[in-house]
């Protein structure tokens, strides 16, 4: 569940109020064991992940650095080129599968 959860840092644009709650949401679900709560537990539920995004919100306005701002292509690039590394191409598998 928590490989969903984005750094938000730092980036231009800044995260949105959406990514936040997305991550918040994830985190939450992480620590309750729930993807989605029981009707009597979906109150503390809801009420944790607003708590979790407001948490969010005032950390990332809070903190400083002198680094530039990350673009999201970007790093969205680099991430795809690490998991193409770590698992292998979807191509490079097709290939091989080909040549069987």
């Amino acid at each position: 569940m928590c490989r969903n959860i984005k750094t938000l840092h730092n980036f231009k644009p800044p995260a949105t109020d959406e990514e936040i709650r997305a991550s918040s949401l994830q985190f939450v679900r992480k620590l309750s064991g729930f993807n989605k709560p029981s009707k009597t537990n979906e109150a503390a539920f809801n009420r944790a992940v607003e708590q979790v995004a407001q948490a969010a919100h005032e950390l990332l306005a809070s903190l400083v650095t002198n680094a530039p701002p990350r673009d999201r292509e970007v790093e969205a690039a680099k991430a795809k080129a690490r998991t193409a590394e770590r698992f292998g191409s979807p191509e490079a598998s097709t290939q091989s599968e080909a040549r069987a």
